[in-house]
């Protein structure tokens, strides 16, 4: 593996972990706004992001490369509603996936195959997580002041949980 590639995988690596941080102040808005169930959502996310950050870190361990751990950013702490917290969650998957295609292209260019094939799982996972991102905020936009759907959606983000092995 050439250095580039493996410096970029250790970029995307910590900026796993910056998501989950981002995530992380998502969760804390949530509760500070008594919604333990969007609250639960963004912790689910946390963690979801801090797997993928073991998982690259795994990869360059196994592909005899060292992994780098990084200073993480501060993330936004301040929203102004659920919906912007959403869009901006929105927002941060869709940047997520332009550095996992660059990677793939940058895996692409060096012909290093293991990459191009470890990648392809992310790339998925990205459609994913943008799809659930835009369902919600158009449910959050549909039901606007709806109260009583609002708190159906609380409720039913209370019961979400992450299972690492479903992830594999």
């Amino acid at each position: 593996m050439k250095d580039q590639l493996a410096k970029a995988l250790n970029d995307q690596m910590n900026y796993e972990f910056y998501s989950a941080h981002v995530y992380l102040a998502m969760a804390a808005y949530c509760s500070s706004e008594n919604l333990d169930g969007f609250a639960n959502f963004f912790l689910v996310q946390a963690e979801e992001e801090r797997f993928h950050g073991m998982k690259i870190y795994k990869f360059l361990n196994d592909r005899g490369q060292r992994a780098t751990i990084q200073a993480l950013g501060e993330p936004n702490n301040t929203y102004s509603s659920m919906v912007d917290v959403f869009e901006q969650g929105y927002k941060h998957e869709v940047a997520n996936t332009k550095r996992f295609y660059d990677l793939s292209d940058l895996a692409i260019q060096d012909r290093e195959h293991a990459t191009i094939n470890f990648l392809k799982w992310f790339i998925d996972e990205q459609v994913e997580e943008e799809a659930l991102f835009d369902g919600i905020i158009t449910k959050l936009k549909r039901i606007d002041q709806d109260s009583n759907a609002f708190y159906m959606m609380d409720a039913e983000f209370a019961g979400r949980s992450f299972d690492p092995a479903a992830e594999e």
